[in-house]
């Protein structure tokens, strides 16, 4: 066996997950594993170290797998600008735009691409780990698909689907899924995973046997509730899916944009002891935290007009005004500006920014991909960039990792700065003693690299614990 793909019953089932756990354990056990997905719909993306831009999942799969993160893993990366276009990225640079109603027509080019990178990824390791687009139930894609069935169906892949019974009806999922398709793709389908189980197994047991008993499917296991496991999404259902610390000291509003990109930059600000995240549109949770954190976007004037309409621009300057922490990402960075000239990725032109930075944005035809590293007050960090929009500095302003600062408002092109750990509780103790909170970092607090690896690993330790790995290697179509 070379390779299985793992799908869905639905978008957010749990596929991300499970392929990331399934290439831990794999490679625990002395296999050569990689993580592959053929096309990916996500605005939460990673630099690799070759320069290429990918999907941040498979980054995660790929490290959990224990290989360098590339293009290889993530051929095919559709970032949506709006609800009729997305910006496609291929084999890691950028390759134009895709309009909504070429999506099911006019994606040979990119079809051929993802099956060339799996072909050349199979021949590299023992076993390739494919993960679905949301669900081989979407018979309205079925001509064009390339990451469900028409990748199962290019290299014999054995199809195991997953359901997250935490949203209710998944039995029915299950069996839809399986009688929507047809005999030649449904000879794909051989086992099915249940995600997000609590409760008596006991009960649900029966449930179980009947769709295996109507469908032919075999169950290889049911995965528990994993409370803790919440990093590197790729989807936007999953966005501000924190354990929240109900004790936190120190509040940290998220703005939730209509086209939030890299939400992933504040995870690690989520996993801080007494550190409360919460993602919002309310101006008045915005008004009342500590620090508001403007995050990245793939459509910076359009959300820039969204915050406007919203009333939550008059509330960031409000809070400015009275001495209120902001930090701006990437697109939100440069909303923070005075002007942000846009000919490129809206053509909307000259546009006046929120004016809490003495930058102004010009954006240009070529994105900008990089991993930079840089100092703050002697501490290093590192980070990555991914962005058509170029600063410029207008006037005094103190240095800052990838932007500048002001006062109480900070501005960095850079993604992945807070996943610094010395950074991140520095900057943090900074924030808190402007805004007269009395929180410090906790002496024994993990760092965010060990804390993503522990999640990883209670991944893996799950799906051993849970699935019926052998059998799951014994698949064959």
């Amino acid at each position: 066996m070379t390779g299985l793909l793992i799908g869905g019953t639905s978008s957010d089932a749990g596929k991300s997950l499970v392929v990331t756990g399934l290439c831990r354990a794999y490679a625990r056990r002395g296999l050569s594993v990689a993580p592959f997905k053929s096309q990916n719909m996500s605005n939460n993306s990673m630099v690799c170290a070759d320069g290429s831009e990918i999907g941040r999942a498979q980054w995660l799969q790929a490290r959990a797998a224990g290989v360098e993160p590339s293009s290889l893993h993530n051929p095919v990366l559709l970032k949506p600008g709006s609800d009729r276009r997305a910006h496609v990225v291929l084999r890691g640079r950028p390759a134009g735009e895709l309009l909504a109603g070429e999506y099911a027509t006019e994606r040979r080019q990119l079809a051929e691409a993802a099956f060339a990178a799996h072909a050349e990824l199979a021949d590299t390791v023992d076993l390739v780990v494919c993960e679905g687009a949301g669900s081989p139930a979407e018979i309205n894609l079925r001509a064009g698909d390339y990451t469900n069935l028409g990748l199962a169906r290019r290299f014999d892949l054995p199809i195991v689907l997953v359901g997250d019974i935490d949203r209710g009806g998944v039995l029915a999922s299950l069996y839809g899924t399986w009688a929507l398709l047809d005999q030649k793709d449904r000879r794909h389908l051989k086992a099915y995973v249940i995600n997000k189980f609590r409760g008596d197994q006991q009960v649900l047991d029966p449930g179980l046997t009947m769709i295996s008993d109507r469908t032919g499917l075999r169950c290889l296991g049911v995965l528990p509730w994993l409370e803790q496991v919440w990093t590197d999404s790729e989807d936007t259902l999953a966005v501000g899916r924190w354990q929240p610390d109900t004790d936190g000291v120190l509040k940290v509003a998220v703005i939730r944009l209509p086209r939030i990109s890299n939400a992933t930059d504040v995870d690690a600000l989520a996993g801080e002891p007494g550190v409360d995240v919460m993602i919002t549109t309310d101006p008045r949770v915005v008004a009342a935290a500590d620090l508001v954190v403007l995050p990245g976007t793939r459509s910076t004037v359009s959300d820039l007009g969204w915050l406007r309409a919203r009333g939550l621009a008059d509330t960031l300057v409000t809070r400015v005004a009275r001495g209120g922490a902001v930090l701006g990402i990437c697109g939100g960075h440069q909303m923070l500006g005075t002007l942000i000239d846009d000919p490129t990725e809206s053509g909307a032109g000259r546009v006046p920014g929120l004016g809490l930075l003495p930058i102004q944005v010009r954006f240009g035809a070529e994105k900008v991909l990089g991993t930079p590293s840089g100092s703050w007050r002697s501490i290093t960090m590192s980070g990555y960039e991914i962005h058509h929009g170029r600063a410029e500095v207008l006037g005094p302003a103190e240095e800052f990792p990838g932007g500048v600062a002001s006062g109480t408002v900070w501005g960095t092109m850079w993604h992945g700065t807070l996943e610094s750990d010395a950074f991140r509780r520095a900057w943090l103790s900074e924030v808190a003693r402007e805004a007269g909170v009395a929180w410090q970092p906790a002496p024994d607090a993990p760092d965010w690299a060990d804390r993503r690896e522990s999640m990883i690993n209670t991944l893996a330790d799950a799906v051993e614990e849970h699935l019926d790995l052998d059998a799951l290697l014994d698949l064959r179509v």
